[in-house]
């Protein structure tokens, strides 16, 4: 099945709280033709769209292709939560990686937050950022671990900005009666995705980046020079940059044999008003231990906009407000009666550990995916580290590529019969700490 259709309008958002709160661009044309350039980027979300504005930046001639519309799939869906580190913890990518690749693994995480920062200051990018992130725990033994977590952040690595929370200090940020402590990492923050994918858009169109939209790529064929073959299109480019994480389809099969696409999903409710703070007396976001975490935030306009529930098959349920209000009403049961105005989901991707994968798959095609849920800054970042791995520096990018990747049972030619049993291995590995 064709993950970039089967959910979805061609060239059409996505109806979420988001969409509704934002002006898109004035679409771009597609590919027509044949061009050249000196770098092809195929996908038009963050990952796709930083790489483009950091090489146009840099003096490059940049073609982008996006087979539906620029920040349309799950950089325009997700949560918007910018968090602190990388998806997997430090304890555990100092297991994997060694403590002086951990601590660079580190470094990178907060250049990351620090770029999503910057570019929304020097673009202006209108998308209600805001600091704070909560990490809630479900019992006391939990929160022991995510305090364990802290404490070690702050001991080897310095990080100075999470504060450990005790039950009521976590009650009196957000009153679940489900959740038992946990942290409060103010160095993280949370956004509007949409907001901040189109900004980064406009932005990289400014800078002199060739958008092509509704321009889906067919294949791609290696070589000195790539070419790059849509509908309607080619290109031949001297790079080639792969950002199209869970919508890739067939178009790499090393990267689908490691990259898995899932869907997940995000309810908005009607606005609260002062009952708001019944659900968040501060304007922070939230993340919890759960496997199929749930994250959620108010928005400016005192919605609660709810993250939860997770599928493995590949069309969309046909009620997402119903999956998604339960875990919603395990959350906060005084929220059973409340409307949601908006549904919706979206496509990610996943890797066996959480960390994204990052490779060279030809001396000049760079590819990053598999975020994990942990993508506004990792993909953000890993798109400049892939722009300056063009231009030679790729320190950065070779950090991110040595980090071990495993392939999906079954790989992806079976994926789709295997994909609950893959998941199932995938959860237990995850909670063995395998």
């Amino acid at each position: 099945m064709d993950l970039l259709y089967a959910n979805d309008r061609a060239g059409t958002y996505p109806d979420s709280w988001y969409a509704a709160t934002c002006a898109p661009l004035e679409a771009f044309a597609p590919l027509k033709g044949q061009h050249k350039a000196d770098v092809v980027v195929i996908g038009g979300g963050f990952t796709g769209l930083s790489a483009a504005l950091h090489l146009a930046e840099a003096g490059f001639d940049v073609a982008l292709l996006e087979a539906h519309r620029v920040g349309f799939g799950a950089s325009g869906r997700n949560g918007g939560q910018l968090g602190s580190g990388q998806r997997m913890d430090q304890h555990g990518i100092e297991k994997l990686m060694g403590a002086q690749d951990a601590a660079k693994l580190w470094d990178l995480a907060e250049d990351a937050k620090d770029l999503v920062k910057h570019l929304i200051s020097k673009h202006s990018i209108d998308c209600h950022l805001k600091p704070g992130i909560a990490h809630t725990a479900f019992s006391k033994s939990e929160m022991q671990e995510v305090h364990a977590e802290a404490d070690h952040l702050t001991e080897r690595y310095g990080y100075t900005k999470i504060e450990k929370l005790d039950a009521d200090q976590m009650h009196a940020i957000c009153p679940s009666p489900r959740y038992h402590g946990g942290t409060l990492d103010m160095g993280a923050a949370h956004l509007h995705p949409l907001r901040y994918a189109l900004g980064l858009a406009a932005a990289a169109a400014k800078a002199g980046v060739r958008i092509y939209e509704r321009s889906r790529v067919q294949d791609i064929d290696p070589g000195t020079k790539t070419q790059v073959r849509t509908d309607h299109g080619a290109i031949k480019a001297d790079h080639v940059i792969l950002g199209c994480n869970g919508y890739l389809g067939g178009l790499n099969s090393k990267v689908a044999a490691r990259v898995m696409p899932i869907n997940n999903f995000i309810a908005a409710t009607e606005p609260l008003g002062d009952d708001a703070a019944r659900v968040l007396a501060r304007d922070v976001a939230v993340a919890d231990t759960k496997f199929v975490v749930n994250y959620f935030r108010l928005s400016h306009d005192k919605r609660l906009l709810f993250g939860g529930g997770e599928t493995y098959g590949y069309r969309f349920p046909k009620d997402i407000g119903a999956l998604v209000r339960k875990p919603m009403t395990e959350i906060f049961p005084h929220l059973g009666d409340v409307k949601v105005d908006y549904a919706w989901g979206g496509t990610l991707a996943i890797t066996m550990r959480r960390m994204p994968y990052v490779a060279r798959l030809a001396p000049n095609i760079l590819t990053a995916s598999g975020y994990s849920g942990h993508g506004v800054g990792t993909a953000t970042h890993a798109g400049q580290l892939m722009a300056r791995a063009v231009q030679g520096q790729a320190e950065g990018f070779d950090t991110m590529a040595r980090v071990p990747t495993q392939i999906f049972p079954g790989g992806s030619a079976l994926r789709s019969p295997l994909l609950v049993l893959a998941m199932t291995w995938y959860a237990m590995r995850d909670r063995l700490g395998v």
